[in-house]
C-alpha cells in the first residue's frame, strides 16, 4: 500500500492551503485599500466637482430607501451586500453626507472627471434624443430589385455581452451571411446602454428595466417590430430573456450563447451569481480580475481611471508593440464604457437579473418560444452547468455544446459555422410556425 505522503495528496493539500492563505491575505489588503480609496475619492470628487459622488460603502439599512420603493427593488442586493472585513467591523466608518449619498447620480448627464472625455467617448452627449447606437443591416433593394418587394422582412436583434459592443456581431456574423439571409432579414446590432457608442449617463442606475426601455426606444418602436428573433451573448442573455418574456407573443426564437443561469434559491440568487462569476480567488488570473472589478467599487474605479480614461494612449502603445494599424475590436471594446456604467450593469443586470431569470424562462416555456443554447465546452467565465440548467428548466430548449471552445471562441474563429447555425435556427423556426399555422387553418 502506497503511503499518502508519496501519493501526491499531501503536496496538493499543502499547495491548496498556501494558495488559500495567500488569497485571504491579499483580499484582506484589498478590503482595506478599497475603504481608503473611498475617502480619497470623496475628497477628490469634492475638489473637482463640488460634491462627492455616491457610493455603496454603507449597507442598505444605513443608506435608507432613497430611491423610492419601485427603483429600490430594481437595485441588486450585491451592491450593498459585498462583504468587507473592515466595514463589517465598523472600522473606518464613512461619514454620511446626505447630499452626496441620497441623490444617486445627482441628475448629472456628463462624465466624471475620472472618465475619458475624448470625442468618441462623449459624442453621445450632443444628441438631444438619447438613443442607443444601433447598426442596422437592411435587405438591399439596390442589389435584389423587384425580388425584394412584397416579401415580409424577418427581424433579428443582437445583444452583446459585458465590456463589448455591436462590433462583436458586425465583425463576426454580418460578413458571413448567406445570400438568402441578406435578401430577407433585417439585422439590428445594438450597443447596450453604457457601452460602445451608446449613452453613458451618470443619473442612470443601469438596471434591467433601464436596458429594456432603451432597446424598445431604439429598436422595437422605431422599426415597429411585430416579430423578431433574438441573439445574445453572455450578459446580453439576461436582457434577451427579459425582452423575450415581455414580448413572448412577438419573439420567434431566442438564441443564448453562454447564458449565466445558475438556478439558485430566489432569495440569494444575486449573491450566488456574484460568487460564481467573480469568486474572490487569486487563480485563475481572469477570475481574480473579475473579483477585483466586481467586489471593490473604488479599486475598480482606479482601474478604469488608468485604462479607460487613457485608452487612446494604451491603444497607441499596443499598435506600436504589435506593429498593427488596427487593433482587434475586442481590445477596443474593453475601454468603451465608464466605471459607473460597467459597475451598475454588472450588479444590476448580471447579478440582479439572476433572481428574475426563473420567471422569464417560465413565461417562455409556457409560450413555447423556441430557445437555443450554445456554449463552449471550455468556458471558464460562465460554468457549463448554466446551459444544462436551462435545459432542465425548459425541456424543449435545444442545447449545443461546442467542443474545445471557450467563452469567446464559441463564436470567434468559427464565425462561418456559427452564422450557419443561426441561419438554420431562424429558418427552422419559420418552417415550424408555418407548419403550425397550416395545421390550425391560419391564413
Amino acid at each position: 500500500m502506497v503511503s499518502p505522503v508519496f501519493s501526491g495528496k499531501w503536496p496538493r493539500k499543502t499547495a491548496d492551503f498556501l494558495v488559500s492563505a495567500i488569497s485571504r491575505i491579499v483580499f484582506l489588503f484589498l478590503d482595506f485599500l478599497d475603504i481608503v480609496l473611498c475617502f480619497f475619492y470623496r475628497f477628490v470628487d469634492e475638489f473637482f466637482e463640488g460634491k462627492a459622488n455616491p457610493c455603496y460603502c454603507h449597507n442598505r439599512e444605513e443608506q435608507g430607501n432613497c430611491l423610492g420603493d419601485e427603483r429600490e427593488s430594481e437595485v441588486s442586493e450585491t451592491l450593498y451586500g459585498r462583504r468587507n472585513v473592515f466595514r463589517e467591523m465598523g472600522l473606518f466608518r464613512i461619514p454620511r453626507k446626505l447630499e452626496g449619498l441620497v441623490k444617486i447620480g445627482g441628475g448629472i448627464v456628463g462624465n466624471r472627471w475620472s472618465d475619458c472625455s475624448c470625442e468618441s467617448c462623449v459624442s453621445w452627449t450632443s444628441d438631444g434624443d438619447q438613443r442607443l447606437h444601433v447598426v442596422v443591416r437592411e435587405p438591399s433593394r439596390a442589389t435584389f430589385g423587384d425580388d425584394y418587394r412584397g416579401k415580409p422582412v424577418e427581424n433579428v436583434i443582437f445583444l452583446h455581452g459585458f465590456l463589448s459592443s455591436s462590433l462583436f456581431w458586425t465583425e463576426t456574423v454580418f460578413p458571413n451571411l448567406s445570400e438568402p439571409t441578406k435578401r430577407n432579414y433585417r439585422l439590428c446590432a445594438v450597443d447596450l446602454l453604457g457601452f460602445g457608442r451608446s449613452p453613458k449617463p451618470r443619473d442612470c442606475l443601469y438596471t434591467l428595466k433601464d436596458h429594456l426601455e432603451m432597446v424598445e426606444k431604439s429598436v422595437i418602436h422605431p422599426f415597429q417590430l411585430g416579430s423578431f428573433h433574438l441573439v445574445a451573448h453572455s450578459m446580453g442573455c439576461v436582457i434577451a430573456l427579459a425582452l423575450a418574456a415581455k414580448y413572448s407573443k412577438s419573439v420567434k426564437s431566442v438564441t443564448l450563447i453562454a447564458p449565466p443561469y445558475f438556478h439558485p434559491p430566489k432569495d440569494g440568487a444575486s449573491l450566488t451569481a456574484l460568487e460564481r462569476l467573480a469568486d474572490r480567488k487569486l487563480w485563475p488570473p481572469l477570475l481574480f480580475g473579475s473579483a477585483v472589478m466586481s467586489w471593490y467599487e473604488h479599486l475598480g474605479r482606479c482601474v478604469c481611471f488608468i485604462i479607460c480614461r487613457n485608452h487612446r494612449a494604451w491603444e497607441w502603445i499596443l499598435k506600436l508593440l504589435t506593429r498593427k494599424r488596427e487593433l482587434h475590436f475586442m481590445v477596443i471594446d474593453l475601454t468603451r464604457h465608464t466605471h459607473h456604467s460597467a459597475w451598475h450593469t454588472m450588479h444590476n443586470v448580471i447579478c440582479g437579473g439572476a433572481r428574475l431569470m426563473d420567471e422569464y424562462l417560465e413565461i417562455l416555456k409556457d409560450s413555447r418560444v423556441n430557445i437555443h443554447v450554445i456554449q463552449g465546452s471550455k468556458d471558464h467565465v460562465v460554468p457549463l452547468e448554466c446551459s444544462s440548467n436551462i435545459k432542465m428548466k425548459v425541456p424543449h430548449a435545444e442545447v449545443d455544446i461546442i467542443a474545445n471552445a471557450d467563452h469567446s471562441t464559441v463564436i470567434l474563429h468559427r464565425e462561418k459555422d456559427f452564422t450557419r447555425d443561426l441561419e438554420h435556427i431562424w429558418a427552422s423556426t419559420n418552417d415550424n410556425r408555418k407548419g403550425e399555422c397550416f395545421r390550425n387553418g391560419c391564413t
